[in-house]
């Protein structure tokens, strides 16, 4: 990717960040690796609730993208590993994108804004959990500079997935 970046903004989600995850979020193509249908709008308030609490408590969370004119266009940002299998204990980096926006780099630069927010609050490693299916998030984490360091199967799916590493 050789091309400039659009100017993306992050900022911790707000309560009608919500709403507009549970609208943007809806299309079939971006939930192909969520769960494959869209989530009710109670998921969406529960996710920008927990990560204002990330926010306030660890210096970092999922934040919510903006494009050059100020819309909300997805989320990138980081929060701990908590399920029971994979990387538990570990940060996690992420990323969800309105379909409209694929291919166009706001994930790539929102991400890169991401590793320069978790450098800055101490952390000295992240982890990004990825279907391996899922060619356009693996290719976000060869961009990043990842490292493929482990392959699993994903309880809830059956399906294979891989851990991508990378040092800070």
């Amino acid at each position: 990717m050789n091309r400039a970046l659009p100017a993306v903004r992050l900022r911790v989600p707000t309560d009608e960040d919500a709403v507009t995850w549970h609208r943007i979020f809806a299309h079939p193509d971006v939930m192909e690796f969520h769960g494959g249908r869209p989530a009710e709008l109670s998921v969406y308030e529960e996710l920008t609730a927990r990560q204002r609490r990330h926010d306030a408590e660890l210096g970092f969370c999922l934040w919510s993208v903006l494009d050059e004119d100020g819309q909300v266009i997805g989320f990138t940002g980081a929060q701990p590993w908590e399920r029971e299998w994979g990387p538990t204990g570990e940060i996690e980096i992420g990323w969800r994108l309105a379909r409209e926006h694929w291919g166009k780099g706001y994930v790539t630069a929102a991400a890169l804004q991401t590793l320069d927010r978790v450098r800055a609050a101490g952390l000295t490693g992240v982890v990004a959990l990825v279907k391996a299916r899922n060619t356009r998030s693996t290719a976000v984490t060869q961009r990043l500079g990842m490292r493929l360091a482990e392959t699993f199967t994903i309880p809830a799916w059956g399906e294979e997935g891989h851990c991508y590493r990378l040092d800070l």
